[in-house]
């Protein structure tokens, strides 16, 4: 079925919005009404129609916004895409994986077409027709990693796996909340984690790390992760903290509804054919209070959840400033009914 793409800013006059079908399928996070960090992995298999399970790739409605802003923050600041020389097998695993998948997915928008090495590429949404030799570089108008992550939602990194453990060797990352690709590039695994309260002293990363390291081919796997975020801006990095940081301050009890997001990261994990490396897929949506609340469950479950955070989370998410305020918003909307089990609106 073919999508209607929006046309909307994710800066500027903040026009993004979620129609009535995008709120109804949004990954809420939330399976209960209260919330602690764990490993939380499961089988990254097809799931429900009308979910962002349903393929195992996703595109909606945004992406034609999505990309034209990932353009426009590259362009800002090319070092949000890198790739050490020694991942070229991986980046030609992770544009295969990813034609393969839109292809497979959403075959109104992108067709693609092999013949042996020779490979034509259709993306109809960006008005994209190529022909290129696989695995020849030179043949495409940048890195092949570069190349499809230009054409797909979401962060992608690639780990290598070494020495007992996953490296940060390759990245396009402009969509992050409040991590650097440019710090963390080279790092390992507790590296580049290493901010995280809590987690650690609990043995999440440690469980975690021994869990991707056996990671198998052709069986990905699939996790949550999630934090607030004022306005619907998709790039909240440490290198423009002076752009989204100020935000914070300017939340109102008349205002939460409209400013105040949740920004939800569907992460998957990959393992890729010929470089063994691991390519992971940090998917993120945003959705603001008031279309939240139009999903009854939801608006009971999410200030309960908020209630529960404890202080080093609330910190760490840097929710701080306009928890407590959002808390008083969703007072309207539950009722001190129970929620059903799981993440699924009733």
């Amino acid at each position: 079925m073919a999508i209607a793409f929006k046309q909307e800013t994710f800066r500027d006059d903040f026009s993004y919005r979620n129609s009535p079908g995008n709120i109804r399928r949004f990954p809420f996070p939330f399976d209960r009404d209260e919330y602690m960090y764990s490993v939380n992995m499961e089988p990254h298999v097809r799931g429900r129609a009308d979910t962002v399970y349903e393929n195992l790739i996703d595109v909606d409605e945004h992406y034609v916004a999505e990309m034209r802003d990932r353009a426009l923050v590259l362009k800002e600041d090319p070092l949000r895409y890198q790739a050490l020389p020694h991942m070229m097998s991986a980046q030609w695993d992770t544009l295969e994986l990813l034609m393969e998948e839109q292809a497979a997915g959403y075959p109104d928008h992108f067709t693609l077409i092999r013949s042996g090495d020779q490979w034509r590429w259709i993306n109809r949404p960006l008005g994209i027709d190529d022909s290129f030799t696989f695995g020849d570089a030179s043949t495409l108008p940048c890195e092949p990693f570069e190349y499809i992550t230009r054409q797909a939602q979401g962060d992608f990194c690639i780990v290598d796996q070494r020495d007992g453990n996953l490296w940060m060797d390759a990245g396009m990352v402009t969509t992050q909340a409040d991590w650097s690709l440019d710090f963390d590039i080279g790092m390992n695994f507790m590296e580049w984690h290493g901010p995280v309260p809590l987690a650690h002293q609990i043995g999440v990363f440690d469980r975690a790390l021994k869990f991707l390291l056996n990671l198998q081919q052709g069986k990905p796997t699939r996790r949550f992760n999630w934090t607030m975020t004022i306005n619907p801006r998709l790039d909240t990095s440490p290198e423009n903290y002076h752009k989204w940081g100020p935000d914070r301050t300017t939340v109102t009890p008349d205002n939460v509804g409209e400013k105040v997001h949740l920004r939800v990261e569907l992460q998957s994990l990959w393992r890729l054919p010929r470089s063994n490396a691991i390519l992971f897929v940090i998917r993120c949506y945003l959705m603001n209070m008031e279309e939240l609340a139009t999903v009854p469950k939801w608006a009971r479950r999410f200030p309960r959840v908020l209630k529960t955070l404890p202080p080093e989370l609330i910190d760490y998410k840097g929710l701080t400033r306009f928890r407590e305020t959002t808390i008083d918003w969703f007072s309207k909307y539950d009722d001190g009914a129970p929620t059903s089990p799981g993440i699924y609106p009733d």
